[in-house]
């Protein structure tokens, strides 16, 4: 059996959202498909402070807001439901996801990315996470390490702290860590948050309670072991596009290629957010995406009636 919508929109992030509030108030018929739960990337920041109208919010409670709203217009959403083929016909777009089939006179792709995992072979998974928000409260007063010196280790290490974790190690390969200064001075002023910069982690030797970090020094080579309790990973994304690649065009690093009305190179499907060759990713840039997307969306869509 197959469903038939107007405008099916895979992704249930910030970007995908948008696009699914301003198609159903231009009439349409919307279906939005999310591979776990709405929200994207956004459900992992445990504080959103650059969203305008918010000095401070939560960013699964944003996100609740945004999907509340969607849901008003009656946008039906389908979470747990991951794409795995695409056929984009001419004239009708098909989407399959394990359960069902679905017809659409257009799609937004608007799937997002996905955290890196860490590049490593160890049998201490389990003590490695790519959410602090999710798994980060398992570890009050213990020791972590963290992997990445970005804005968002340096945010996570802060909501860690403030979870009541004992001590944190945050590891960067570069020279210097890349997070915003303010936020370094923060983390340093916890008196808690410690940094090895010019330093990767080479391996995990799982032990009775707690593994071994072996950090190396690039520079030297020479390394050294830290005792932690888990080990959370912040190393940056890549583009949820596996089920895209010989479908449409990507680049180089699988993004998907639109220009700036959000047009791919096949007629009826647009692109919006993280997934696509852009320069700045925030999630200001992914609303406007999504919601030139959806304008788009639907004057294709009229046309083509």
């Amino acid at each position: 059996m197959t469903i038939s919508h107007d405008l099916i929109i895979c992704g249930g992030g910030i970007a995908g959202m948008t696009a699914a509030i301003f198609a159903a108030r231009a009439n349409l018929d919307v279906l939005v498909l999310e591979r776990e739960i709405c929200g994207g990337l956004a459900n992992y920041a445990y504080s959103v402070e650059n969203f305008p109208s918010y000095s401070r919010i939560n960013g699964m409670e944003l996100m609740q807001k945004v999907k509340d709203h969607a849901e008003s217009l009656k946008v039906k959403i389908e979470e747990i439901a991951e794409v795995e083929s695409f056929e984009f016909d001419a004239d009708r777009k098909t989407v399959s996801t394990p359960e069902q089939r679905y017809h659409a006179k257009s799609i937004i792709l608007a799937t997002g990315r996905v955290p890196i995992h860490l590049p490593i072979e160890t049998e201490w998974e389990e003590h490695i996470h790519y959410c602090s928000v999710c798994d980060g409260i398992a570890y009050k007063g213990k020791g972590l390490v963290l992997v990445g010196g970005g804005n968002s280790s340096f945010d996570e290490s802060l909501y860690l702290i403030n979870l009541g974790v004992r001590s944190i190690v945050i590891i960067e390969s570069m020279e210097t860590c890349m997070a915003e200064e303010v936020t370094q001075k923060k983390a340093f002023a916890t008196g808690k948050i410690a940094v090895r910069t010019n330093a990767r982690l080479a391996a995990i030797i799982p032990q009775a309670g707690q593994g071994r970090i072996i950090v190396e020094d690039i520079p030297s080579g020479s390394s050294e072991q830290i005792a932690a309790d888990g080990v959370f990973v912040f190393i940056g994304q890549r583009p949820n596009t596996r089920a895209l690649e010989g479908k449409i065009d990507l680049d180089s690093g699988g993004y998907i290629v639109a220009d700036n009305l959000m047009h791919t190179n096949r007629p009826g499907v647009f692109a919006a957010g993280d997934v696509i060759a852009k320069k700045y990713r925030q999630l200001t840039t992914a609303m406007s995406d999504g919601t030139i997307a959806a304008l788009e969306a639907v004057k294709y869509i009229r046309e083509c009636a």
